[in-house]
């Protein structure tokens, strides 16, 4: 697989560590099980995948790129580089302003761009119509496009079934940039709707299944369907395409649910297998992270920006079975007895009393999202060793692991 050029100040020595250790021990990646380590009292569980995609990776490296090889020149960003947010403070730093933020509100008046503005797309992608806008004021996206091939990909796929009569369904955060997007590109060629879970599967259900009218339909998934859709009409030939950072096993249940239901109605020809778009980063990081379900641990300490939407997933798998402390970075983890944590249940932010990590023996799972650079989780790590006042470092620990 490619490699990347990331700023160093990314990369970690606690996990680059241990992703060598791995590699020696296992060169073809066979061993799906976690990594282990002991740091005094205190005993590390890292899951096989996690941290940075290759869709990260690859937008990040074009970001800096790009700040190098223009400058003097006005560089802006269609939102969010990623849902992380050093790195997007990073890029700040190097003088690369918002045009928009995470709900589309436009942040710079488009009118004051000109064509010697450079305008780079984000890793989640642009709709068809802000692309359009910003071409007609002079400004073009393709030499600074990070939008993730795995995105393009479910665009491409959506592209051939909607030219083949297929309705879309689309699994996603109606209102997330990714989503948004992916629904822009995919209503070029056919009707196309957006459901959130599986309850609002079932709910589509029952349009498919002519028990409720276009005229309720139109209430129940405002905002959330393309212009002119009749669900008496669009409903009758269908694919299911996802947001790449939902969870894999949902979209699959809820592609598989809705696949019945359309063969029941009007035969097998009218569903058709979208199962070759998911995410290949997505599904591995979600699978390695229930690999850690049965180990065992105290409490799971996930690392990423709050609103990402694929560090979210990690953070709910993993509450199924422990405690999780879903922190943005080290600062997030203020003392033993405090700490601002994410709860991904709610979705809101929390400040808790953390007494499990006063615990004497502790097992701790440490695993992060796409978006989260290694160092980020490194500090965590060695935040977690230095509060509990273990006298062994994490450096001798990992030697003898050799």
């Amino acid at each position: 697989m490619k490699k990347f050029e990331v700023p160093a100040h990314y990369r970690s020595t606690i996990l680059g560590r241990i992703k060598e250790i791995r590699k020696e021990n296992d060169p073809r990646k066979k061993d799906h099980s976690p990594f282990v380590f002991q740091v005094g009292k205190t005993e590390f569980v890292i899951p096989r995948h996690f941290g940075f995609c290759y869709g990260v990776e690859n937008a990040i490296e074009i970001a800096f790129r790009t700040v190098a090889e223009n400058p003097g020149k006005r560089i802006f960003l269609l939102g969010e580089m990623i849902h992380n947010p050093q790195v997007n403070e990073d890029l700040i730093a190097e003088g690369i302003q918002f045009l928009v933020d995470n709900h589309g509100t436009r942040l710079v008046d488009f009118s004051t761009l000109n064509s010697d503005d450079i305008v780079i797309t984000p890793a989640f992608g642009t709709t068809v119509q802000m692309a359009a806008e910003l071409a007609q004021l002079g400004v073009h996206l393709e030499r600074y496009n990070t939008t993730c091939p795995f995105v393009e990909k479910v665009w491409k796929r959506s592209a051939e079934l909607g030219n083949r009569g297929y309705t879309l369904v689309v699994h996603g955060k109606y209102l997330h940039e990714e989503t948004r997007a992916t629904f822009s590109h995919a209503a070029e060629t056919g009707p196309v709707v957006i459901v959130r879970n599986r309850k609002e599967a079932e709910l589509l259900a029952r349009y498919i299944q002519k028990e409720l009218s276009d005229e309720q339909f139109q209430i129940d998934f405002a905002n959330k369907y393309s212009p002119g859709f009749i669900a008496s009409r669009d409903l009758k030939k269908i694919g299911v395409v996802n947001q790449t950072t939902m969870l894999a096993s949902e979209t699959q249940e809820i592609a598989t649910y809705l696949k019945d239901v359309v063969v029941e109605m009007y035969g097998e020809e009218a569903t058709t297998d979208t199962r070759d778009t998911l995410c290949y980063a997505t599904n591995d990081n979600q699978n390695a992270t229930i690999g850690v379900l049965e180990s065992g641990a105290d409490l799971a300490i996930v690392v990423g920006g709050f609103n990402s939407s694929n560090t979210i997933q990690i953070a709910t798998i993993l509450g199924e079975r422990m405690p999780v402390y879903f922190v943005r970075n080290s600062d997030d983890l203020i003392s033993l007895e405090r700490a601002v944590v994410f709860n991904a249940r709610l979705l809101k932010e929390e400040e808790i009393i953390p007494s499990i990590l006063l615990q004497e023996n502790l097992k701790l799972v440490v695993t992060s999202g796409a978006s989260c650079p290694d160092k980020t989780v490194d500090l965590v790590i060695q935040k977690i060793v230095s509060l509990r006042g273990e006298t062994v470092s994490v450096e001798t620990a990992l030697e003898g692991r050799i």
